[in-house]
């Protein structure tokens, strides 16, 4: 029994440290990143090659973004440039790496 579950326990403990290891990444919300990428600051939106893949939701979100046109320097702030950007972002309709909510005020986390 022992060898057994000794033989069978040591793999499932691998994978459940790397299953961990993985879910580490993502949203990090005290430097509000997402992997290492700022979620704030000045944004490019391209057809290709995102940093991140975005989906606009009514509800439910991972942020709420506020669309400004000068110093967006809190979490959830975006400003839309064309060349410069601190993150590049593409808009999916499924399987996003970040859910967002435009709104007009409080940007950050719901």
């Amino acid at each position: 029994m022992k060898a057994a579950l000794s033989r069978f326990g040591a793999p499932v403990l691998l994978c459940a440290l790397a299953n961990s290891a993985v879910a580490g990444e993502g949203i990090d919300q005290d430097a509000c990143t997402y992997n290492g990428f700022p979620l704030y600051g000045d944004v490019e939106v391209v057809d290709s090659f995102p940093d991140i893949t975005v989906q606009v939701v009514e509800s439910f979100p991972d942020l709420n973004v506020q669309v400004v046109e000068s110093f967006p320097d809190d979490c959830g702030q975006w400003k839309f440039v064309e060349s410069f950007p601190d993150v590049k972002i593409q808009y999916v309709d499924s399987f996003p790496d970040v859910k967002i909510k435009l709104v007009d005020s409080f940007p950050g986390w719901p």
